[in-house]
């Protein structure tokens, strides 16, 4: 999946303390809301880079940092912390400036702090809703981070690289999946002759447009399918496919399963 959540977790007048097992494959990110502490980060053998933590902002650690990192309380506070990865959580987080040598958050403006708080405290308090919403609540915080980060990077005007015609095609997918979409409409989306569209896409992508379409229907289709209990019928018509009998084919051919076999092996009662 592009994003996923592993866990999160809210925490009330208690000193900075995260545990550390288990982080190495995978990002977390800290809000401090009150208290202050010191964020050690071992870079070499005999250095460590030391950072102040302070109400209104947060830090981000990095896959394989789990066990270089230690959180000194001066003072204990109230702290949110979400704990995340996924295919394209770097290529995110690489939006928002923050990274092992910069991973202390500021927002650009406290009600900016604020935003990322609340979207924050969404997630954990619906940690325990259908994967397919948490989800979602993942997406709408890491825009929020991307967006009020001071350090957040500015992605490249359409039309100067190679990615940034790809990127802008994938994001199209990402907000019309759900409809019948073709290359061709893919293509003069990002101003593009097709064919060179088609070139540029699997050069980036390392698969075609329509290749990348199908697995990313086919991926939103077996959330829903292990988390939902929506007909199969809906679920092909809600990723674009209204006619059942193509989006069995489509489905198969991603994960070599039917639908419903799919459902019966991961679904909630399964």
């Amino acid at each position: 999946m592009d994003l996923s959540i592993y866990q999160c977790g809210y925490e009330k007048h208690r000193p900075l303390q995260i545990n550390q097992s288990g982080l190495s494959g995978h990002y977390l990110f800290c809000y401090i809301i009150s208290g202050k502490g010191v964020l050690r980060i071992q870079r070499k053998p005999a250095a460590a880079c030391s950072y102040e933590l302070s109400g209104g902002t947060g830090f981000l650690i990095e896959p394989g940092e789990g066990g270089k990192y230690q959180i000194i309380s001066e003072k204990a506070g109230d702290y949110v912390w979400i704990e995340f990865g996924g295919f394209r959580a770097g290529d995110y987080m690489k939006l928002t400036g923050l990274s092992g040598e910069q991973p202390i958050y500021t927002p650009e403006s406290p009600e900016q702090g604020a935003e990322l708080l609340q979207s924050m405290l969404i997630l954990t308090e619906n940690e325990e809703e259908l994967r397919i919403r948490s989800t979602g609540y993942l997406y709408l915080f890491v825009d929020c981070l991307i967006r009020t980060s001071r350090f957040k990077q500015h992605v490249p005007k359409e039309g100067r690289s190679s990615e940034s015609y790809v990127w802008r095609a994938v994001r199209y997918i990402e907000q019309n999946y759900f409809r019948h979409i073709s290359v061709e409409e893919l293509a003069r989306h990002c101003w593009l002759d097709r064919s060179y569209f088609g070139k540029v896409f699997k050069s980036v992508m390392g698969q075609s447009p329509q290749r990348y379409l199908i697995s990313f229907r086919m991926e939103r289709a077996a959330e829903e399918l292990a988390g939902g209990n929506a007909s199969i019928g809906d679920v092909g018509a809600a990723v674009g496919y209204p006619n059942l009998l193509h989006f069995s084919r489509a489905f198969k051919g991603v994960y070599g399963i039917s639908p419903r076999e799919y459902r019966q092996r991961h679904g909630m009662a399964g």
